[in-house]
């Protein structure tokens, strides 16, 4: 006999109370809890599976799909996955759903696409797919929010890939709370979920985003997909950034970048040389450093200025790289270095809106403040790369050899890396290698006359 009854759901974390509480034990949320009814169902026993001996399971290529975006493949790790489950959250108009109509369009050549959209009606996604050049091949619209009717559809076309747009909006009859609630998305992603398994289907969801920036809705939900991708980007600029942040098929923090423009998402194969594009020839507080996101190297600019404070106590300001690290590279500067920074105020940023969070700029960051505050430009020809300890040590970083032939492949001829990666290099020709054991050396390599 089924049973109806009610529990209170935090709607930010998704935790359960058998009453209401005004604040949440487990995100420490006010005023996050709502009532929300269930159906307890009895057990039911079905087929036990068969176990398969590992060397069993035979993979064909064709259990790899090409999306044909190379950046969008190189995130999911070498292609979509049949039967994969694909999270992609980002910000309002970030372009989530123009990024999933393009790679629909592509696919809709050789097979059956479904793209059911609960948030816009089959005529407003027909007036995006214009604008984008979108037409021919199997590409299906369906605007549908209900569960069931969706799960229908999917049996009755039996689809290659279905999008989903996105999950907020679908709802489950059988959950008796509002669409985007923690229930719902819950239910819903758990059942489209075994769809994907059981017929072998992709299934990609579009995800809302909080104020915070993280993925709205439980938890779970990121544990139960197999790929969870960020789209981040800056509305001042026209560079978007494809992250992946889970994936069970690939490389973790891989990244494919693309360009917004009039029709649509424009790929960029060579990152690199465009964030470094526009820079400016000779002027201080500027150091290019070389990061890794995934397998592909970057290289960035780090720019710093460091003016006189007006006020009693210094600010300090970053953009793209983490607050909290720079603030802890000024005082080793300021300690071990003996550049007095009590009364300046800094501001560090990288420049093309790219936000990265590594160790290896360090060394950058803390060559940039220097050549800011002394007004001696470090030269264009020089890469700086190293993490910095509290003690004011350089330490090594892994994969140093990418870094230097990604510096080597567009003109650089100096690498200031830390001593102990230097042995390291001994095979790679072209490119100048100066190795420091602490910052006081770094600097002097790095602001030479």
């Amino acid at each position: 006999m089924v049973k109806t009854k009610t529990r209170y759901v935090c709607q930010n974390c998704g935790q359960e109370s058998p009453k209401w509480l005004g604040r949440c034990s487990g995100c420490e949320a006010w005023n996050s809890f709502v009532e929300e009814s269930w159906r307890e169902t009895p057990f039911a026993s079905g087929a036990a599976g068969v176990p398969v001996l590992v060397d069993a399971v035979e993979l064909t290529p064709e259990d790899r799909t090409s999306s044909g975006s190379p950046e969008f493949d190189r995130v999911l790790g070498g292609g979509i996955v049949r039967g994969s489950f694909v999270l992609v959250g980002g910000d309002p108009g970030i372009g989530k759903s123009t990024l999933l109509l393009q790679v629909a369009h592509y696919l809709a050549q050789r097979l059956d696409i479904l793209y059911v959209s609960g948030e816009e009606s089959v005529n407003q996604i027909k007036l995006r797919a214009n604008r984008l050049g979108v037409a021919g091949g199997r590409l299906f619209l369906l605007s549908e929010t209900n569960l069931e009717q969706i799960t229908g559809v999917i049996k009755q076309l039996k689809p290659g890939i279905v999008i989903i747009d996105s999950i907020q909006t679908v709802y489950c009859g059988e959950v008796q709370s509002a669409p985007g609630s923690v229930s719902q998305v819950r239910e819903c992603a758990a059942r489209l979920m075994r769809v994907a398994k059981e017929d072998d289907i992709a299934i990609f969801l579009v995800g809302h985003v909080t104020k915070e920036g993280t993925l709205a809705g439980p938890r779970v939900l990121e544990h139960i997909v197999d790929t969870v991708l960020y789209f981040e980007g800056d509305r001042h600029h026209t560079y978007r950034i494809l992250r992946g942040i889970k994936n069970r098929f690939g490389a973790t923090n891989e990244i494919g970048v693309f360009e917004m423009i009039g029709r649509g998402l424009k790929e960029i194969s060579n990152p690199s040389e465009l964030f470094l594009s526009r820079r400016a020839a000779g002027a201080p507080g500027a150091v290019v450093s070389a990061a890794m996101e995934g397998t592909r190297p970057l290289l960035v600019e780090v720019q710093a200025l460091a003016s006189v404070t007006g006020y009693g106590t210094p600010r300090r300001m970053t953009t793209g790289i983490d607050y909290n690290r720079v603030s802890l590279l000024l005082a080793v500067l300021d300690k071990k270095a003996g550049f007095n920074l009590n009364m300046q105020d800094v501001y560090v940023n990288l420049a093309g809106g790219v936000k990265i969070d590594e160790p290896a700029l360090d060394l950058a960051v803390i060559a940039a403040v220097a050549s800011s505050l002394r007004d001696r430009p470090v030269g264009q020809e020089k890469v700086v790369i190293g993490e910095v300890g509290l003690t004011g040590e350089v330490r090594g970083v892994p994969q140093i050899e990418t870094r230097v032939k990604e510096a080597l492949k567009l003109g650089f001829s100096c690498c200031v890396v830390p001593r102990i990666n230097v042995e390291q290099l001994t095979e790679v020709s072209g490119i100048s290698i100066i190795g420091a054991d602490s910052v006081q050396e770094a600097l002097a390599a790095v602001l030479e006359d």
